[in-house]
């Protein structure tokens, strides 16, 4: 990278900064607001498909995009992604149903997806590997301070504004990052004919949403022996081989099967699926804990979560910097699942009496884990790779992750819904109201018996989601010792950012 290059990479990196902020903040933005927006809009049977319904969304189309990276180059696929998130934030905003709500949102992660596998691939291109792991850092920084500012805001725009704000709050930040990247961006334009993999991209969809659905809707929407469920269960089953299938034979695979006869992707995509597994099914459930069993607003609620974003944000910046100074990566996802693993067992013993505080000191414990893990891992993948697989590679690797988070938010919120209405049927007092729309300020006004027995049923509704959490996390612990310590290379050919015209610019 020539030296007049350092101030345009460091404009676009913030534009990045800027692009990763939007995508992982509506993953956790409407967690605080879903006990609101269930109130006003109705349908708490679906609270979870408010967070499914995007994260699945950005799992499916995260591959496409990749490839189109890699074949088209990434300023136009990550301006259209951009585009069409901030469509979808607008519609969110607009939303008067649930049904709608939830379309709208897939639509939003159908943005999503590219502009998180499109964010990460970018970084791949123009930062030698060496030098990766401190960007890398921020990255993982921006992430963990989105999975606590998400709650936070979300929790300040209900108690000040409306929910929809959660989503109109994109547009000036969407604008920013469009802006710079229109500027600074440049790349010779392409024109070479390329053959898309349309069926594969459609058996993966197919796949990846048969299993998703199956596991949301089975034993609450519909009996684990319904025909829909079995019905999706069979689709998953038969869509899944058919996509492998197609991938061997397609002349340029959507997901090169090549990729996990790579030790180092294998690995990683494992680690990463059992680690978005338990992060994001946990985390959707952390504030409810909060606001119900706590009485906590949703603006103290998120402000409640403010530790677990200290812990994010000083190891993913601590390990960013000591991966670029000691050029080694394989310990901290070793130490940072572990982590979470002894936090999401500690999270299963919180109590009504439980102190804030001692809540407080469990998610500081998370969010150290988490910062060690999540960026690293793209990284290794990234540095075990060639340049002409970067973006399908991001995409696979954050792919698995995604799919284990909409899994994971799925089962949890299966879990959780069938547990709390066993405990509630055992402590609410005999001839209790129920009302119609639960949520946290309907409890606060039930009488005293019937409202502690709610905050106590929330509270033992929450022990097997993180005990769940905590089991998948020591597996994930077992695989990060599986992990191969690449040494990460020096110097890098950058895609890079000069004027197209530029002798020293080359195609995207």
């Amino acid at each position: 990278m020539v030296p007049n290059e350092q101030p345009r990479v460091r404009l676009i990196f913030t534009a990045l900064l800027f692009v990763l902020l939007l995508a992982s903040l509506d993953q956790t933005i409407v967690s605080t607001a879903l006990p609101t927006i269930v109130g006003d809009l109705g349908g708490i049977s679906h609270l979870s498909w408010v967070v499914t319904a995007y994260l699945l969304a950005a799992t499916i189309t995260g591959p496409l995009y990749g490839k189109l990276g890699d074949l088209y180059g990434r300023k136009k696929v990550l301006q259209s992604a951009i585009v069409v998130f901030l469509v979808g934030s607008v519609l969110c905003g607009l939303a008067q149903s649930m049904a709608q709500l939830i379309a709208f949102r897939a639509l939003q992660g159908l943005g999503a997806g590219g502009l998180m596998v499109v964010t990460l691939a970018v970084v791949g291109d123009i930062i030698p590997p060496r030098e990766r792991g401190r960007y890398q850092g921020y990255f993982g920084a921006v992430f963990g301070v989105s999975t606590v500012v998400g709650p936070l805001l979300g929790g300040f725009f209900v108690d000040n504004l409306s929910w929809r704000w959660i989503f109109y709050v994109n547009l000036p930040v969407g604008a920013i990052a469009l802006s710079i990247i229109a500027v600074a961006f440049h790349t010779r334009e392409v024109h070479t004919r390329h053959a898309m993999d349309y069926l594969g991209a459609a058996l993966l969809a197919g796949s990846l949403a048969s299993v998703v659905l199956f596991t949301s809707l089975g034993g609450t929407t519909w009996a684990w022996g319904s025909p829909q469920i079995i019905a999706l269960i069979v689709a998953s089953i038969v869509l899944t081989p058919l996509f492998v299938l197609a991938e061997a034979r397609a002349a340029e695979p959507i997901l090169p099967l090549s990729l996990f006869r790579n030790h180092t992707f294998s690995v990683t995509s494992a680690v990463g699926f059992i680690v978005g597994f338990a992060l994001f099914g946990a985390i959707t459930y952390l504030p409810l804990y909060l606001q119900v069993t706590k009485g906590s607003s949703p603006t103290v609620s998120g402000l409640q979560l403010v530790p677990l974003m200290a812990g994010v944000l000083v190891t993913s910046i601590l390990s960013g910097q000591l991966i670029t100074k000691l050029g080694r990566y394989r310990v901290f996802p070793i130490v940072g699942t572990a982590l979470v693993a002894v936090a999401m067992l500690l999270l299963s013993r919180l109590e009504v009496g439980t102190s804030v505080w001692v809540a407080a000191g469990f998610a500081v414990v998370l969010g150290l884990g988490l910062g060690m893990v999540m960026q690293v891992l793209v990284l290794a993948v990234q540095n075990a790779v060639d340049r002409s697989v970067m973006g399908v590679a991001t995409s696979g690797s954050t792919m698995f992750r995604q799919i284990g988070g909409s899994i994971g938010v799925a089962l949890f919120g299966t879990i959780f819904a069938s547990r709390v209405h066993v405990e509630l049927a055992q402590r609410l007092p005999a001839g209790t109201r129920v009302p119609k729309v639960i949520n946290p300020e309907g409890i606060k006004h039930l009488p005293p018996r019937a409202h502690v027995a709610f905050q106590e049923a929330f509270a033992a509704a929450l022990h097997p989601v993180f005990l769940t959490a905590a089991g998948v996390s020591v597996l994930a612990f077992v695989l990060t010792w599986l992990l191969r310590e690449v040494p990460l290379k020096i110097g890098a050919q950058p895609e890079v950012m000069t004027p197209p015209g530029d002798p020293e610019s080359v195609a995207a």
